[in-house]
């Protein structure tokens, strides 16, 4: 990233009602969702209200960025918060601001004593796996099919909406020492799962075989956390993104 690329850009807090309807437009630009599918409006207003987080980044007035969070509880009593959805307009992508609102995420979950972050994201995404676990140092330990349905979304390309969930453990090590750029040694890798660098030409050109890859990959995942394997990692190569899988403790 170029120096002075994000000059002028301001992250805040959104908190009134015309930000929250700027964000639900922001969604039509980033996805194409039909209006139903849309979080609405309201959704970001309760957000805001029952200690969930609606986060921004701004290029002067406009909003080129939002994030939307709500707080969650786990079987056993736990708190955490589940980050449901961040999106950047095209021509500020690769600029980091992904990057900058979920830190400024994990800086205000620490001080309300959250230690966990979760979300899912399309295993497809090839670059979007990358950052969350290399960049952020999440884990994931789980596997949803056809999460949301098929979409509206021209990004799903009509595919079910698989997903792994990602696990964002805030304070731990791993990524107390990933954010320092100290890195722990990575654990031993038991398996790999292999997404084709081409996925994303081929739900356009060939969504069938888009699908059946899918399906493969659906499998892999499911079987080896079956087996009490997490992804610890993940490579990039010229022919394929890379899940890096082994034993990984997380004391939750």
């Amino acid at each position: 990233m170029a120096a002075g690329q994000n000059a002028g850009l301001e992250l805040r807090a959104l908190t009134t009602i015309p930000e929250f309807e700027e964000a639900v437009e922001l969604q039509k630009v980033i996805w194409g969702f039909a209006d139903i599918e849309l979080l609405p409006r309201r959704l970001f207003v309760v957000a805001n209200k029952i200690g969930g987080q609606t986060l921004g980044a701004f290029d002067g007035s406009r909003m080129v960025a939002f994030l939307i969070a709500i707080p969650g509880v786990k079987s056993k009593g736990s708190y955490y918060l589940h980050s449901h959805m961040l999106g950047t307009l095209k021509e500020y992508r690769d600029r980091g601001l992904g990057k900058k609102l979920k830190l400024m995420q994990r800086e205000d979950a620490l001080q309300r004593g959250f230690q966990l972050v979760e979300w899912t994201f399309d295993p497809l995404e090839i670059k979007n796996a990358f950052f969350n676990i290399e960049r952020l140092g999440a884990i994931v330990r789980r596997y949803v099919p056809n999460q949301y349905g098929t979409t509206s979304s021209h990004l799903h390309g009509g595919l079910p909406t698989d997903r792994c969930v990602a696990e964002w453990w805030i304070d731990s090590p791993r990524v107390n020492s990933l954010l320092a750029g100290k890195p722990e040694p990575r654990p031993h890798v038991e398996a790999r799962i292999s997404v084709p660098a081409n996925i994303a030409g081929l739900r356009v050109s060939d969504p069938k075989q888009a699908r059946v890859i899918q399906q493969e990959i659906s499998d892999q995942f499911q079987l080896h956390f079956r087996a009490g394997l997490a992804v610890i990692g993940f490579e990039n190569t010229p022919e394929a993104g890379i899940y890096l899988l082994g034993n990984y403790a997380v004391s939750d």
